[in-house]
């Protein structure tokens, strides 16, 4: 099945307690890809029964899924265990969290402005790489105001990456973040280049971690043909 309206009409006729089977057969791994394309129907389609049955079993995908899932349906005052998914272990877990800010964002982009705007002052670093990663998507900055949510959310990640103390600035979830941060601006410059290349031209580069983050996004293509 190609595409997420398919995948969704497969897991409507699905009992919750069939739903594990199920995602696992179809997941795609073990393999480089998992099958994101279901990711973003079960997001869609779950509710909070097949959710708990999801966390119950625990897997990988499931709990990607349930990831997605649950950061859908985010929203300030009703984020916190979308955030706990953000801070998991694993990394696919944590791409499940962005695709369903990215899948809130295409339904309601008040909402995943406002989150990732809060997601971005988190003390977990990755929460706050989350934030990043659900907003730094092309398609969803097509407007001059979420383009500037999304300089605004890296730049406020870029500070929370700098101000943490020494000892704890290169730890796994640090560099996590970093990582992210490595080619995020470079989205969100592009999509509205004015204001964003003044923001990113204005990132102090006597810091070696925002150095290295400027090196990373000025070889990407698609700021390297701005600069």
């Amino acid at each position: 099945m190609a595409t997420v309206t398919a995948w969704a009409a497969e897991l409507r006729r699905l009992d919750a307690d069939a739903w594990v089977d199920y995602l696992v057969e179809h997941s795609g791994l073990p393999g480089p890809r998992a099958n994101t394309t279901l990711v973003a129907a079960a997001a869609e389609v779950a509710d909070a029964g097949v959710v708990d049955e999801l966390v119950r079993d625990g897997g990988e995908f499931p709990m990607m899924c349930a990831a997605a899932a649950v950061a859908r349906r985010a929203a300030p005052g009703r984020d916190a265990r979308a955030r706990l998914f953000a801070a998991d272990d694993r990394w696919r877990v944590r791409e499940g969290v962005a695709l369903g800010l990215q899948l809130l964002g295409d339904a309601d982009p008040e909402t995943l402005a406002t989150t990732v705007r809060m997601w971005a002052d988190d003390d977990s670093p990755l929460v706050v790489r989350a934030a990043v990663a659900a907003i730094c998507e092309p398609h969803l900055l097509r407007s001059p105001e979420m383009a500037a949510i999304a300089v605004e959310v890296c730049a406020r990640a870029t500070e929370r990456l700098v101000a943490r103390p020494e000892a704890r600035r290169h730890d796994s979830a640090a560099r996590t973040l970093r990582q992210t941060l490595g080619y995020a601006w470079s989205v969100a410059v592009a999509a509205d280049p004015g204001p964003g290349l003044l923001a990113f031209e204005a990132l102090d580069t006597a810091d070696p971690d925002i150095a290295w983050i400027v090196r990373e996004n000025a070889s990407k293509k698609r700021l390297a043909r701005l600069l």
